[in-house]
């Protein structure tokens, strides 16, 4: 069990492991919850960008980037979707600890990949609007920002603590 129940935070002195799995589970689905609906929302709209107008004008660098951007926000999609079928397909087999321990690093791999995906959007959105050098000031500082905020923020929040 070891590296299974890692994530399993200390907080709650009193309670039994069965409970602690059941909370961190229930916190899960709630995260992911939140991110689901905005993944499947980015690749829904980037689905459509194909049968716009504007789409023909795209060089092929764009085109390039757009592809790679979509086949991000499907893994994402992949990533965020996964714990709710393995929740599915291992549903009362007794492998709760499993079940939270892959889910947490499905979780983590799909809002990395979601991150990089929003980046990859705002490179092309200012790679048509504005070109391709301040396209790659905004994903850099896009980069940035979510390596700040959802890395290195909760890294030295939990150093403090």
């Amino acid at each position: 069990m070891g590296r299974q129940t890692d994530i399993l935070d200390s907080s709650h002195p009193d309670e039994s492991e069965a409970d602690k799995l059941d909370r961190n589970w229930n916190e899960l689905l709630q995260e992911l919850r939140v991110s689901q609906t905005g993944v499947q929302i980015l690749t829904g709209f980037l689905l459509t960008v194909p049968f716009t107008v504007r789409f023909g004008a795209l060089d092929d660098v764009q085109r390039i980037v757009y592809l790679v951007v979509l086949s991000s926000s499907v893994l994402a999609t992949a990533f965020l979707v996964w714990p709710v079928i393995f929740h599915r397909i291992l549903f009362r087999q007794g492998e709760r600890p499993w079940l939270v321990h892959a889910s947490h690093w499905c979780a983590r791999a799909g809002l990395i990949t979601l991150a990089a995906t929003i980046c990859g959007v705002v490179w092309l959105v200012f790679s048509v609007v504005a070109g391709t050098t301040p396209a790659s000031i905004a994903a850099g500082l896009c980069a940035a920002f979510f390596a700040g905020l959802w890395g290195a923020l909760p890294w030295t929040a939990r150093v403090t603590d």
